[in-house]
């Protein structure tokens, strides 16, 4: 079972990317996480048609036996240890655990519906940027839990 990030929009700021790197790498002694960017949608007035084709680019990175958890400002709250819960159980389902950042505008409704799980990161909205460190971290967090290393007291 592989641990997968899927983010709509390209990165590329150094603070984040510099973040990233470093949970990503000590995310790796527990089998690691592939992270894929899909291209967003340029903005022509409709902010629905732009939810709906991320969606599309989003969910053609989702195999059938994955499971998909769309993180979304309307997702339901999650304490670490419920995380951590969460993450056990999306792995041992077969497939991929597939967690999904959407673009500024959020998730199409066709990645909500075909979520597994709807998560929020916060009750504040989060950068796109600030969204991907604190996933990482959370990740990675979750792993010492299940694992009853020190790094979460």
């Amino acid at each position: 079972m592989k641990l997968r990030l899927v983010v709509v929009g390209r990165g590329g700021v150094a603070w984040a990317d510099a973040a990233v790197d470093d949970w990503a790498r000590r995310l790796k002694r527990y089998g690691g996480i592939e992270e894929t960017q899909i291209r967003p949608e340029l903005f022509r007035g409709d902010i629905e048609a732009v939810r709906d084709a991320e969606a599309k680019r989003v969910l053609a990175e989702v195999s059938p036996r994955d499971r998909l958890v769309a993180l979304d400002e309307r997702g339901e709250r999650l304490d670490t240890h419920q995380f951590a819960s969460l993450v056990e159980q999306g792995m041992g389902a077969g497939g991929s655990l597939v967690l999904a950042i959407g673009g500024p505008y959020g998730h199409g409704a066709a990645v909500r519906a075909a979520a597994w799980r709807t998560l929020r990161l916060s009750d504040m909205v989060l950068n796109h940027e600030v969204a991907r460190v604190v996933l990482y971290e959370q990740l990675y967090r979750a792993y010492t839990v299940l694992r009853g290393e020190p790094y979460h007291h």
